[in-house]
């Protein structure tokens, strides 16, 4: 067994092969020139000793490297993930390296490697970064490394965590991101609006005295004429109001823009949406649908819910079915009572099939304020801009152009029917969802 394992992790390096060369050119050349026949027979023995002697050196310590890739416990799905690697060296000399680390097949990535050197006794930290395009678990292989000394005669191949998984999970980098900006005032940055209140859309709190500075249109004049001083009625933020996150998981959410498929980029903005909300005392819930209603969280402003929603996006499925409407506006109809704020994550490509769903989608908007959130074709902004040569190029961008114009009538026809529309570009999903909730709360319209 201990000799297969060493012929297992012994590989020679390009050196030899280099050697071998012109050993052989040697052989060839003293067909002719017999001289060169007697050096390169000892050429041969020289190589043999010295790869013997970089054995020697390389095997005669039992564990030379100690090596450990710590996985974090979950992946940021569309975003650059940290992998760090570490690796010891317990040799006496210095050390060259090559890693192989087997990462999973869903990245599709067969050139990784990784060289450098490190000096004996020495510690050193590797970090690569890996950006999932897709929820669900990944299986990492084995993390091979190849070490060679000085002579760079041979390598010997160490072979260290045997499978490791980690899932991947909706963006809670991106989630992470929005909540600390939202704190830290600084929203405005990635094109998060501050929104002036409008009118009094607040609870009242409290009665009080008249400071200067407070707004006069707040007088309490009955309060004013009993305490024989100028009296204010103090409001607070509304509290508690409920916010449902609609996923649709039909086929239209199938198309993919840059790696990811819309459903992610919905499933992406929920999250980081649900955030916020919760962060602002809303209650927030979630209810995604295809062919039938998958899954209905009520909504809630515990500690606990965020993680929860975070699971069931995690867990979403689907077979890209056709959306079912009707279902959803009788699921919504039976189980919410309660005025709430809905933000339908969908999408339209077509008038015509806006037209199909709109007696639900007004329906919906009867009792609840509706939010319907569709995207625009990124993939055909570079058709529309570019200049016809030829007949077919002409037809190809009059049809682009007129896919883009029907986007902004989908737009009109929605809120010509009271209808609150989002017509967003996917990568600017999160931004303009939060930007629109803001709006919502400033006027007052839930």
């Amino acid at each position: 067994m201990r000799i297969i394992r060493f012929i297992k992790s012994l590989y020679l390096g390009t050196r030899v092969y280099y050697a071998v060369a012109i050993l052989i050119l040697l052989f060839l050349i003293s067909y002719w020139v017999h001289l060169f026949f007697p050096i390169a027979l000892i050429g041969i023995w020289l190589l043999l000793l010295i790869i013997l002697f970089d054995c020697v050196t390389l095997y005669r310590t039992a564990e030379g490297i100690t090596a450990t890739r710590n996985l974090p416990e979950k992946f940021s799905n569309s975003d650059l993930n940290e992998v760090p690697l570490f690796i010891q060296n317990k040799y006496s000399f210095k050390i060259y390296y090559e890693i192989i680390d087997e990462i999973p097949i869903q990245f599709q990535k067969r050139d990784f490697l990784k060289s450098g050197s490190i000096e004996s006794k020495d510690r050193v930290a590797i970090n690569y970064a890996l950006r999932p395009v897709d929820r669900g678990v990944y299986n990492f292989g084995n993390l091979n490394i190849y070490v060679h000394s000085p002579l760079q005669i041979i390598k010997r191949r160490y072979t260290f965590n045997n499978g490791q998984t980690v899932k991947v999970y909706p963006s809670f980098i991106q989630m992470k991101k929005y909540a600390f900006l939202a704190i830290d005032n600084k929203l405005t940055q990635f094109g998060l609006k501050k929104i002036r209140r409008i009118g009094h859309t607040m609870e009242f709190e409290q009665i009080k005295d008249y400071v200067s500075g407070d707004d006069v249109r707040t007088i309490n004049w009955k309060a004013t004429a009993k305490r024989g001083s100028l009296m204010i009625n103090q409001f607070q933020d509304e509290k508690s109001q409920p916010v449902y996150s609609i996923i649709d998981a039909s086929r239209v959410m199938k198309m993919p823009f840059n790696g990811l498929t819309l459903l992610d980029y919905a499933i992406n903005s929920t999250l980081a949406f649900s955030n916020i909300a919760l962060k602002k005392n809303d209650k927030t819930g979630l209810i995604t649908f295809s062919n039938s209603i998958q899954n209905h969280l009520a909504a809630s402003n515990k500690k606990t819910h965020l993680n929860i929603i975070l699971e069931i996006l995690y867990a979403i499925n689907t077979e890209f079915l056709d959306s079912d409407f009707g279902r959803l506006y009788a699921e919504v109809k039976r189980k919410i009572t309660h005025r709430s704020l809905l933000l339908l994550y969908t999408n339209f490509e077509h008038i015509s099939s806006l037209h199909r769903q709109l007696p639900y989608l007004k329906g919906l908007s009867k009792k609840h304020v509706l939010v319907v959130i569709f995207f625009e074709n990124t993939e055909l902004d570079t058709l529309i801009k570019k200049k016809a040569a030829n007949t077919p190029e002409i037809y190809h961008k009059t049809i682009a152009q007129k896919m883009e114009y029907d986007k902004k009538l989908m737009v009109k026809e929605l809120e010509n029917h009271g209808i609150q529309a989002v017509l967003t570009r996917p990568e600017d999903l999160s931004v303009n969802t939060i930007n629109k909730y803001l709006e919502i709360k400033a006027r007052g319209i839930l």
